[in-house]
């Protein structure tokens, strides 16, 4: 988090239309900045300008309309910055960056960041299960996947998800697809379970009601679990009373 004090402000300017490996370079930056954890950053886009070919653009031009320029615009510490600035300069190569020292009078609310619970990690062992069937597989006149969610969630199974696949074939040797020109496609559908060993054997009876074609597959998995540690929050509300 970014606190009080001394820091570096930060902008780049680079055209509407510029691309970084397909995709806009503006975007491209900003996903840059937010995964290398900066604080803040904001994108605005300009009405008219031009750059060093000293040609105008401007929003009245309509042909020049996704030409506009753009400034992406953040403030850091010194130290994040220059950490920061040899991917910026290569991002911005067709453009410019400028770096003013600033302060910062007033950082983020520390309160309410305090009243977020903290992390918790916890690893161990546990099962992976995977459920593989058909699309158009049924159970008492619904989706099969949909009525095994709704049948792991009721047993208290810790989490289940659901997959659709494009192409696979099962037991039979017959091809599933997906596809728009067929409308009677059988996509392959495949449920990842993680749990503990005796929670899913407890729920094999159950399965075996359920699915009357298909694969199951059972695996050792380690897990590593993040939660949050409501126990915390708690704990410091009750120090500040």
């Amino acid at each position: 988090m970014l606190s009080s004090g001394p820091a570096k402000k930060v902008a780049v300017y680079v055209m509407e239309g510029d691309q970084y490996h397909g995709s806009p370079i503006y975007a491209a930056i900003l996903d840059y900045l937010f995964y290398r954890g900066i604080a803040d950053a904001t994108v605005t886009r300009g009405i008219a300008g031009f750059g060093a070919d000293h040609k105008l653009h401007t929003t009245r031009l309509v042909d020049l309309a996704d030409k506009m320029p753009i400034k992406v615009e953040f403030i850091e510490s010194a130290g994040k910055v220059e950490e920061i600035m040899p991917k910026l300069v290569e991002l911005t190569r067709n453009g410019f960056l400028e770096i003013h020292d600033t302060t910062v009078i007033r950082s983020a609310d520390v309160a309410a960041k305090e009243a977020e619970p903290p992390s918790i990690k916890s690893e161990g062992k546990a099962k992976l299960m995977r459920i593989l069937i058909g699309e158009h597989d049924k159970w008492n006149g619904k989706p099969l996947h949909e009525a095994l969610v709704q049948s792991l969630r009721a047993n208290d199974i810790a989490g289940v998800t659901v997959y659709r696949g494009i192409l696979g074939y099962g037991a039979n040797r017959r091809i599933h697809k997906d596809s728009t020109l067929n409308l009677s496609h059988d996509a392959p559908i495949l449920l990842t379970v993680v749990d503990s060993e005796a929670k899913l054997q407890a729920f094999f009876p159950i399965l075996d009601q359920m699915v009357k074609q298909g694969l199951v597959a059972l695996s050792d998995v380690d897990i590593i679990k993040y939660t949050h540690d409501y126990a915390k929050v708690e704990q410091r509300k009750e120090e500040r009373k």
